[in-house]
């Protein structure tokens, strides 16, 4: 059964292997977070546990959120989310899950939110060329033509040009956990993770792929 934990994204550093290799890793603070619902495939239709991370304020909450964790016995908390389980959870609500449940060298996923970088034109959002800059050449940064013939009469759906760049949901698969730090609540892992320093991210565990050996 896979495990799954939210939390906040640190800075990126890197650390050396007995064997004097470098590493990049992201610092990840993972949890704690609370349970605060468990569903089951007879009572809901599917199996799935409910989190909750980050306490705050109560003011910062509506009040059905509010009164949703009162019931399960948790403080107010920022974040909710569900995780779906293909068994029955067997996880109960008002307990707390760590980083502790995963593992040096196990596979992870990471989702999270890009940076926004507003509205770009094609260089920078689909990396398109430059054009040529001389003889009063005036297409420089521009996509080009996107006229079409008499039929279809019309621009086709999707096709690259300038527009909203970023701020989208972005999931970065099978990193290699390289270090877990129970008592700061920090998971290292492999590479880079989307979205900025301090960002909301969750960790779940590998849906495919590997552990090296």
């Amino acid at each position: 059964m896979g495990h799954f934990i939210m939390g906040r994204k640190g800075r990126m550093t890197q650390v050396f292997t007995d064997e004097g290799v470098c590493i990049p890793v992201t610092i990840l603070e993972a949890g704690p977070c609370k349970v605060t619902l468990v569903r089951t495939e007879d009572a809901d239709g599917y199996n799935a546990v409910q989190f909750a991370y980050e306490p705050v304020r109560e003011k910062v909450l509506t009040k059905p959120v509010t009164g949703h964790l009162k019931k399960a016995g948790v403080g107010p908390h920022r974040f909710l989310r569900e995780h779906r389980m293909d068994a029955a959870p067997d996880a109960e609500v008002g307990s707390e899950v760590t980083c502790e449940v995963f593992e040096k060298g196990a596979l992870v996923d990471v989702v999270g939110t890009v940076k926004g970088r507003g509205t770009a034109g094609v260089i920078k959002r689909h990396g398109f060329a430059r054009r040529p800059q001389t003889h009063g050449h005036m297409q420089t940064r521009r996509p080009g033509s996107i006229g079409m013939h008499s039929d279809p009469s019309r621009v086709f759906k999707g096709k690259r040009m300038a527009g909203h760049y970023g701020a989208n949901r972005h999931t970065v698969k099978n990193l290699e956990i390289i270090g877990v730090d129970a008592e700061r609540n920090l998971l290292l892992v492999r590479g880079p993770v989307p979205g900025p320093r301090g960002g909301f991210i969750m960790i779940q565990t590998a849906k495919t792929g590997q552990a090296k050996a």
